[in-house]
């Protein structure tokens, strides 16, 4: 499937390019061992989708801090005063302050101040980081810059269609081995999980939206780097449960799906950068390792000639 032309998301000049996809039919999930049947990875099904249009990139700190110059939007992160912090990521001043920790989760700080423009704690900046992903967004926080920008999350579907790039039943986006030629293809954790990241891949934390190759589609970091949220609510039985034609999951079940893995994930732990790979959270958290991306129907922007 080729890719067709793109146009700037409505008005904001800040956004990225928004790439024209063909949608039709493609062979959505997995069957594999190394997949979790817990998160309903499967079964692989026949999904038919209509065109609609996807960023190539995530939104990145620059075109959030825009959304937030026009507006005004505070985040979720910030009303509540905090949020969750990589261990590694935090300087040492900020883990000193340090009053909880999840004990299921434990390389997870709460940090206090910790948003999407400090994102590891009131000590950091995204100064030097203007082209990376946002963090610490909410679904909601997504909803809200959706909203303003005239766009929209992608549905689950939407995503692993997008994320494909138009190979079938591939485990990324450039194939089922994870290296090629000795390559770093995405941004995921190198070394021993949560204790040693080595960074061969260039990045302990996020990378630039543009890091790494694009996939088919022109598609940069659909696996790895950060999780992306979708529109749909979270199902373990999202394939058994969903239309075959456009399937969305409406129902509400207190968690939203995210796709496409971070850079924290890792084999031995979260080998959820696979593209067939799903997971959730309620859709009022927010993380160090969680951003978004964008989408729109076709008709809902109109073409710039």
């Amino acid at each position: 499937m080729s890719t067709a032309s793109a146009t700037p998301v409505s008005n904001h000049k800040t956004l990225e390019q928004l790439i024209a996809l063909p949608g039709g039919q493609f062979d959505m999930g997995t069957d594999s061992a190394e997949g979790f049947p817990a998160d309903g990875e499967g079964p692989v099904r026949k999904v038919t989708l209509a065109p609609f249009r996807i960023s190539p990139y995530a939104v990145t700190n620059e075109e959030f801090q825009a959304f937030v110059k026009a507006t005004g939007y505070v985040t979720e992160a910030e009303s509540f005063g905090w949020s969750y912090v990589f261990h590694l990521l935090a300087s040492d001043e900020t883990k000193e302050k340090v009053k909880d920790v999840p004990q299921q989760v434990p390389w997870w700080l709460v940090v206090e101040g910790a948003y999407w423009a400090k994102p590891e704690g009131p000590d950091s900046s995204i100064e030097e980081r203007m082209d990376h992903p946002v963090v610490h967004i909410s679904w909601q926080d997504a909803e809200a810059f959706c909203g303003w920008s005239g766009t929209r999350l992608p549905t689950e579907a939407e995503w692993e269609f997008a994320a494909r790039g138009g190979l079938s039943r591939k485990t990324y986006p450039w194939g089922d081995l994870l290296k090629l030629d000795g390559k770093h293809m995405c941004n995921i954790w190198q070394g021993k999980f949560p204790v040693k990241n080595n960074a061969s891949d260039g990045y302990i934390g996020t990378a630039p939206v543009h890091a790494y190759e694009a996939n088919g589609y022109g598609l940069y970091n659909m696996s790895g780097n950060v999780w992306e949220w979708c529109a749909d609510w979270f199902s373990p039985g999202y394939h058994r449960q969903t239309s075959s034609n456009n399937p969305r999951f409406v129902q509400p079940t207190g968690r939203r799906s995210m796709r496409g893995g971070s850079y924290l994930c890792h084999r031995s732990y979260c080998n959820r950068y696979r593209l067939a790979a799903r997971s959730s959270n309620t859709p009022d958290s927010s993380t160090g390792n969680c951003g978004f991306r964008v989408a729109a129907d076709i008709e809902a922007i109109p073409s710039q000639s």
